[in-house]
């Protein structure tokens, strides 16, 4: 014998107008025309009116009993309900299918108004129709031709007939180049659950030639969640990806503007990032160019500019100059990329100058930077890529004549680990530089790893940590951020800055 469940919830019950009649929360409608009638005479709504003009009548209600009874329901062999008349072509379509769409629900329901003096009784006779034990009943009606103009110039013929035959198929397959079409015809149509797979789609799609444009159609669809991921996938490809092909040259000001600004912005150090800005730069001056010219092109192009003024002081660059200041110059450490820098007269002089007292006062202290504080915004940063053929991975960078190792360890297929420690200038191959013999080094630092997985950016980070640096375990060696993940490549950053100590 089954136990009744004691405990079952009740369904509340909610009054409906000034009558005793009531209906479940669940089903706010539920084909009852007379609650909707109550409910347009309590809101002094006149309810033939209201089919006039559809956005006074609450068109969702009527769409949700379309859209449940429409699911599984055969249309081959029925006779269309509607025509609809669009981009130079006519589209036969079923009442319970046009209703998925918004925009077509209110045109029907115009059309309906304008057919009839009696449209009440037009549209109880369509929804009876929908109850479970009526779906076999159809009222005779008349097709009805429908109207709609579309000034959207993305939406084509094609894409716009995708989007109908989504109204009759929940996953009509859809590929990348096909997608932004789709998304505005959804759009137009305020078919919102296409609209939402097209979103889905276009998240895991981009790539550096999708990038700008799904970015600027989540800006003028006010679709924030997609400009976020367009964001948050540009922080981590904008160097290492974006910045080696022709497609850089799409980026928009804007985004990247957004991005440079983020403390999660992935780079291989500050230089690569100045460089792929210049990069930008150049390709947004010479739009002829369908090939991306070596560093010595691009530098050899600023050097040709007036050298009375440097290049963001003149009137070309000035438009440049909140993109600049987002860089962290002081980062910027070897001698001859900050010679670079002088030779091609990009930065203002009084820019380079305060970089290199920056430098002499951090050298003459022994390392102590006094000039940065913050270590989100102004911290020195390296980064690291960890791809699918790395077990270990490092690199040594040098600072102030202090020496470390950055290192990344795969474990097993999940499990990876992250840390940096302390070498001596002896055990590494370094360029002529700076060479600091002090036994111990504050520092001041934290490491994040990033990586994608099912189309979700997957984030791990380590606190701000101080912590002094010696040359023998286990002092040379930072906490180590332990991760577990199955996406790859992982996108691990160390940043730090050298406390005043």
């Amino acid at each position: 014998m089954k136990m009744l469940n004691p405990r079952r919830a009740r369904l509340e019950r909610r009054m409906v107008g000034s009558t005793n009649r009531w209906r479940f929360p669940s089903k706010p409608f539920s084909g009852d025309l007379l609650g909707l009638s109550q409910r347009c005479k309590a809101l002094s709504v006149d309810l033939d009116e209201a089919l006039k003009n559809p956005d006074r009548l609450c068109v969702s209600q009527i769409q949700k009993i379309f859209s449940e009874t429409s699911k599984n329901k055969p249309v081959q062999g029925r006779e269309a309900d509607v025509i609809l008349e669009c981009l130079g072509s006519r589209w036969e379509l079923h009442q319970p299918q046009l209703f998925q769409s918004e925009t077509l629900s209110k045109l029907y329901l115009m059309a309906l108004a304008q057919s009839t003096k009696r449209p009440t009784k037009e549209l109880e006779s369509l929804l009876r129709a929908q109850l479970p034990g009526k779906i076999k009943e159809r009222p005779p009606t008349k097709k009805m031709i429908i109207s709609l103009k579309i000034n959207d110039p993305v939406v084509t013929k094609v894409a716009f007939a995708m989007a109908l035959k989504s109204l009759y198929l929940s996953q009509v397959e859809m590929n990348v180049d096909d997608v932004l079409a789709v998304l505005a015809s959804a759009h137009v149509l305020q078919f919102s659950s296409l609209f939402q797979r097209c979103v889905a789609l276009m998240m895991k799609g981009l790539t550096p030639s999708t990038i700008k444009s799904f970015y600027l159609a989540g800006c003028k669809y006010k679709e924030e969640q997609l400009t976020t991921a367009c964001e948050k996938w540009l922080e981590m490809n904008l160097v290492p990806l974006v910045g080696t092909q022709i497609h850089l040259r799409k980026i928009p000001q804007e985004l990247l503007h957004r991005v440079l600004r983020s403390p999660r912005l992935f780079t291989f150090d500050e230089f690569h990032l100045l460089k792929t800005l210049l990069l930008w730069v150049f390709l947004q001056l010479n739009p002829k160019v369908q090939t991306v010219p070596v560093q010595e092109t691009v530098l050899a192009f600023f050097t040709s500019f007036s050298r009375k003024n440097s290049f963001l002081d003149q009137d070309t660059g000035q438009s440049l100059v909140p993109l600049f200041l987002c860089l962290r110059l002081h980062g910027i450490i070897k001698g001859k990329n900050l010679e670079e820098l002088r030779h091609i007269n990009f930065f203002p002089e009084s820019w380079l100058i305060r970089v290199t007292a920056n430098h002499y006062h951090a050298l003459e202290s022994g390392g102590d930077m006094a000039h940065v504080k913050d270590l989100t915004t102004q911290a020195v940063r390296f980064g690291m890529l960890f791809n699918q053929e790395y077990t270990t991975h490092s690199e040594v960078i040098a600072i102030y004549g202090f020496f470390f190792e950055i290192k990344g360890v795969r474990h097993d297929t999940t499990s990876y680990s992250f840390y940096m420690q302390r070498v001596r200038h002896s055990d590494v191959v370094c360029e002529h530089g700076p060479v600091s013999l002090r036994a111990e080094r504050l520092v001041k630092y934290e490491i994040r790893a990033q990586t994608l997985v099912d189309g979700q950016w997957q984030e791990f980070r380590t606190n701000q940590i101080t912590q002094k640096f010696g040359f023998s375990k286990p002092s040379c060696k930072s906490h180590a951020l332990k991760i577990h993940t199955v996406g790859l490549p992982i996108y691990a950053s160390f940043s730090f800055i050298f406390p005043v100590s």
